[in-house]
């Protein structure tokens, strides 16, 4: 979640309704009044790698909106996701009202920052620790049930991440990577066909997600013997950087079989058992590349 000692700043714009938005949009970022960087959004998103940290103002405009700005405070070098809602530009008697999240105490948002730390470091006793004063501080924020969730992931405690979880959607269903968690949470329980809707909707609002969430996509469609779907999504996170060759490359060889290419499957295999021969996944492999043989699948 950080880029060594240096924090990281991932924006998505917004509309009214919580949809990112499909015109490209201007976003500057200001560091003490003086222009930092600019860019233009992807699918509503701009990613920034400040030089140091401090406070920030993040500013963006575009077409048919009205220019929207946002203060942020970086005090450790972490991933700070960080929304911006834009307003149409309407005639003066016509009027859009944005919901807004409840505000963060200082102590709260320092508990936040030091979990979401924690938990890029893998500290989760300390994680716990800090989502734990932040849920005293703010149990109702969709921020602070988001980091308790991911701490309960963590863990494998998926019924108590589920829970946390589908709070957070409660308080505001349009946070991507919040609905991303609960789908991956409900499909680690087996629970494809609740899964399947939120990660759908999550790639949705935010279509340059990481490879677990089209992962787990991918692996609920199989299980729910929507098997086109279920390759061309596997696929679609294998050509992600980052994804684990033993999930995506296992999934890929079951949804080609099931979809009736053999070969294409056996190719899969053999070359997952050259780079991982002696892998914990290698004998899973091997297993299904000989039942493919035997059942006269491939030559």
């Amino acid at each position: 979640m950080s880029r060594g000692d240096r924090a990281e700043l991932s924006i998505t714009v917004r509309d009214t309704s919580g949809q990112t938005i499909s015109s490209p949009a201007n976003v500057k970022l200001y560091k003490n009044g003086v222009l930092s960087d600019q860019s233009s959004t992807s699918h509503g998103r701009v990613f920034f790698i400040p030089r140091g940290l401090g406070d920030f103002t993040i500013a963006v405009e575009a077409a048919g909106y009205k220019p929207a700005q946002k203060d942020v405070s970086l005090s450790i070098p972490v991933k700070a996701e960080v929304d911006i809602n834009l307003q149409p530009d309407l005639p003066s008697n016509v009027s859009v009202g944005v919901p807004k999240q409840p505000l963060l105490s200082p102590k709260a948002q320092e508990a936040l920052a030091k979990g979401l730390q924690a938990l890029a470091d893998n500290k989760l006793d300390e994680a716990q620790k800090y989502a734990s004063q932040a849920m005293k501080l703010a149990p109702g924020h969709p921020e602070v049930l988001y980091v308790q969730g991911m701490v309960y992931m963590q863990r494998r405690e998926w019924a108590q991440a589920q829970t946390v979880l589908e709070k957070s959607v409660q308080l505001d269903p349009n946070q991507a990577r919040v609905l991303a968690a609960l789908g991956m949470t409900l499909c680690n329980q087996k629970n494809y066909e609740a899964a399947i809707p939120l990660l759908e909707k999550s790639l949705k609002l935010q279509p340059a997600a990481n490879w677990e969430t089209e992962w787990a996509l991918a692996k609920s469609y199989y299980f729910q013997e929507q098997y086109e779907k279920a390759l061309a999504m596997v696929q679609q996170a294998r050509s992600e950087p980052h994804a684990s060759p033993a999930l995506v490359e296992l999934l890929l060889a079951q949804c080609l079989t099931a979809v009736g290419r053999y070969e294409d499957s056996a190719q899969v295999l053999r070359e997952f058992l050259k780079k991982n021969a002696d892998g914990p996944d290698a004998a899973t492999a091997r297993r299904w590349l000989n039942g493919l043989a035997t059942d006269g699948k491939i030559k």
